[in-house]
């Protein structure tokens, strides 16, 4: 036995929305079930180096939501249409066709398929708890394999261990697996990075405010870092969801402020972008926000953040120097 699969079932799924099932999303409860599973293999050295996942959004998203809280990038994921609805042969042949230098790999998915998969690769020789569910969501089951995917045989794994999310600690480390502080949420959620998006309408600058999710105030691109991403790429992706338009993001952060939320304090990164395209509003994601081009002068009063006023107030005189 030198190598390892992780079989994790995709994490509580939301029947309340009108939707296909491959479209269903997750509640919650599954995004939490998930980053809790995610946190779990970060803390016992279980990070694998290969996913594989059904492009099944409720799926998908927790194969996402648990990279994430393992502090690693998606870009180790890789979705497979024959995961979803899969049956057994269906998931050998998938596991048959991953790389042979994968060491570890993990996959996501749904049941039945995944406890027959789990059945078949145990010999059948696993117990049944009491519930009768033996991969409920965002469960996972760790399995110690042979050498050879292409060799999977009945009975050819060892059951190392099934982890429900329900007995992993609610609350988060902080800042790292074995941080001494506990969190409402993972402990990237506390890193977060922004740009004050600028342009020149002739020899004029201006900056693109945007209404908040609410509505209350106005505010610039902001959002979590993601794990394997820059905060500049990051933000840049912010900019492009909230406020629809792309540009170059600086090297040299603006500056720093903190902020409170999810019962903590986030550390905020403020970078310049100049914009270079804006987002047509029918093709714009979160086009319901609004958003303004106004003077410096204008952005720092509407600014709800003090010091994300003085930094537009600050970075304008750069500009102009």
């Amino acid at each position: 036995m030198t190598k390892e699969l992780l079989i994790l079932r995709h994490g509580k799924s939301d029947w309340g929305v009108d939707v296909d099932d491959f479209h269903r999303p997750l509640k919650d409860r599954g995004k939490r079930g998930a980053q809790r599973m995610g946190v779990y293999l970060w803390q016992k050295g279980l990070r694998p180096d290969l996913i594989i996942a059904s492009p099944a959004e409720r799926a998908l998203t927790t194969a996402e939501k648990c990279c994430k809280a393992m502090g690693i990038g998606t870009d180790v994921i890789h979705t497979v249409s024959n995961v979803y609805e899969a049956e057994v042969e269906d998931l050998l042949s998938v596991l048959g066709d991953c790389p042979p230098d994968a060491k570890r790999i993990m996959l996501v998915g749904h049941n039945p398929g995944l406890e027959s998969l789990l059945i078949y690769l145990t010999g059948n020789h696993i117990t049944i708890p009491k519930d009768g569910k033996l991969l409920p969501t965002a469960t996972l089951a760790h399995l110690s394999m042979p050498e050879d995917w292409h060799q999977l045989n009945r009975g050819c794994g060892q059951l190392a261990a099934i982890t429900r999310p329900h007995g992993l600690p609610e609350k988060f480390p902080y800042p790292a697996p074995d941080g001494p502080e506990v969190r409402d949420r993972p402990a990237y959620y506390y890193t977060q990075s922004s740009v004050i998006p600028y342009r020149f309408s002739g020899s004029k600058l201006e900056i693109l405010v945007i209404l908040s999710s609410q509505k209350k105030h106005f505010v610039v691109p902001k959002g979590i870092k993601d794990p394997g991403l820059s905060p500049q790429v990051s933000a840049a992706k912010e900019a492009f969801e909230e406020a629809g338009v792309e540009g170059r993001v600086g090297n040299d952060p603006v500056g720093t402020y903190q902020t409170k939320k999810w019962g903590a304090t986030c550390s905020v990164v403020v970078y310049p972008m100049q914009v270079t395209r804006v987002i047509p509003e029918q093709e714009w994601e979160e086009s319901q926000r609004g958003r303004q081009w106004v003077s410096p002068e204008e952005a720092a009063k509407r600014l709800k953040q003090p010091e994300l006023a003085q930094m537009v107030g600050d970075f304008a005189k750069q500009l102009s120097t």
